[in-house]
């Protein structure tokens, strides 16, 4: 039998995590508009409001009942501003294992939500979802995002070559895809063992702002 993803909320010193909601509409849309978004990711470009609408209505809700990933807004504690997203995906409920990524909006940038995200809901999976492995792949130019890996403890396992389409403008604004490397990462439960009291012992969380 398919296990599936509670409907669930995860709160952090500064963020709360929640599912999608068309109130989210306008601001998923205008972070998924993007240079970095755009460049790393296969979010379609221009990213309109209708799909934004058939994500949150259509697409999350859909991942989550069929156990293969679940979609949540990051959103600031104090403003319940959208800031973010983390994803979930490719999960394999037979080995407690899931693929993670995340993105975080250009106007939020600069704040460290995206290792402070990613980080809380490692956790979550680990201690309430009993998951025995997290995988993030980052692309081989996206150092942004290995440092967000690193932070929260991950280690390198290799690189699956000619692996990953990025993208990249165009003289006439448009994209062209930019086939490189993907760094495959692994997050094990010992390997969260201290990661948050060292981050609180350097000032807290550093930011890294594109998509895994």
């Amino acid at each position: 039998m398919t296990s599936t993803f509670p409907d669930i909320s995860i709160s952090t010193e500064r963020l709360v995590l929640r599912a999608l909601d068309e109130d989210d509409v306008p601001s998923l849309a205008a972070m998924m508009n993007d240079e970095q978004v755009g460049a790393w990711t296969d979010v379609p470009q221009p990213y309109t409001e209708d799909a934004a609408r058939a994500w949150i209505t259509e697409y999350a809700p859909t991942e989550r009942t069929a156990g293969r990933g679940l979609d949540l807004a990051v959103t600031e504690f104090l403003t319940q501003r959208l800031v973010g997203i983390v994803q979930l995906a490719k999960t394999n409920w037979h080995v407690r294992s899931t693929e993670l990524s995340y993105v975080i909006a250009p106007w939020a940038r600069g704040e460290g939500y995206a290792s402070e995200a990613a980080l809380a809901t490692a956790q979550w999976l680990f201690r309430d979802q009993k998951f025995e492995r997290i995988e993030l792949r980052t692309a081989a130019d996206n150092t942004a995002s290995q440092q967000v890996a690193q932070k929260i403890g991950c280690i390198s396992e290799g690189v699956l070559r000619n692996a990953c389409i990025a993208h990249t403008r165009t003289e006439d604004g448009g994209w062209v895809d930019l086939r490189t490397d993907f760094i495959i990462w692994s997050l094990l439960p010992e390997d969260l063992d201290g990661v948050g009291d060292q981050l609180a012992d350097t000032g807290g969380f550093t930011s890294f702002s594109d998509w895994n």
